[in-house]
């Protein structure tokens, strides 16, 4: 991909401050006012809107979107930082709204990483750190604490606050205002404060294009997890007499590894 140093004079605007060492490819738009950092590498078609900082060791890929007041790889809001050469990594076609802030990662060489496809309304935050993987819709006003791992297709409603080092498993929907402080399992409905699980997340399983099949085997995998009398480790071991299904044997890995040291542990069902 051919780089330029400096985008063509029509695309970017002249109050905006493109460091000489930043590599911008020359199909990029950028607005009034904007500050573009020395190690910053932006991909072709992306637009970046009036009032944006983006500094650090940040890349970008091809056509995103990052809308005026975003704030991308500055320094981390954690104590422990010591000015190491930390990152961003961005894919492409994210749409980052307003006043999003990414903060880059803590240690030196680690990354916050978000993937491709994402859509991050106004407000969001996401700290140090925290991996976003595919076709995540982040809706407005949700903080995203340290080393938070989000998987392709979950969808979290506004004004959530998610714990550090909290997964979100695959497909999940976290309901509106709650309080996320133990990993959300894949497929399901999350919602209060303290946060439940209240049911798959049939629409949006059905939207992603699951098979009938598919769904039925994941609500009984619900059933055996969340509406039996069983410990969880019991549940899981019940899981393994369904029918061999790709996403009830993710659910479980996931839910196996929740288990695990390290991590918070799943967040249980409403009963």
């Amino acid at each position: 991909m051919p780089v330029s140093h400096v985008p063509l004079p029509q695309l970017i605007h002249p109050t905006a401050i493109v460091h000489p060492g930043a590599e911008v490819h020359p199909t990029v738009q950028i607005g009034a006012y904007s500050v573009i950092g020395e190690k910053v590498k932006i991909g072709a078609h992306t637009v970046v809107g009036a009032h944006v900082v983006i500094d650090g060791w940040t890349e970008i890929g091809d056509r995103n979107h990052i809308f005026p007041g975003a704030a991308i790889g500055l320094e981390p809001q954690d104590l422990k930082y010591n000015g190491a050469a930390s990152l961003v990594k961005i894919g492409n076609n994210n749409r980052i709204r307003e006043y999003v802030t990414i903060n880059r990662a803590t240690g030196d060489g680690e990354v916050t990483s978000i993937g491709s496809s994402n859509l991050l309304m106004a407000y969001v935050h996401v700290a140090h750190n925290c991996a976003i993987a595919d076709n995540v819709i982040i809706t407005n006003s949700v903080a995203l604490a340290g080393h938070i791992v989000i998987e392709s297709g979950a969808r979290i409603g506004g004004i959530v606050g998610i714990h550090q080092f909290v997964h979100v498993g695959q497909m999940a929907m976290i309901g509106g205002m709650s309080r996320i402080e133990r990993d959300v399992p894949p497929f399901m409905v999350v919602e209060g404060n303290p946060s439940r699980v209240r049911a798959i997340n049939r629409i949006g399983l059905e939207r992603a294009g699951l098979e009938p099949e598919d769904l039925q085997l994941i609500k009984q995998a619900y059933r055996i997890l969340y509406r039996q009398d069983f410990t969880l480790p019991e549940a899981l071991e019940k899981l393994a007499s369904l029918p061999e299904n790709s996403h009830v044997m993710h659910l479980q890995k996931f839910l196996k590894a929740s288990l695990s040291e390290g991590r918070r542990g799943p967040i249980p069902g409403r009963n």
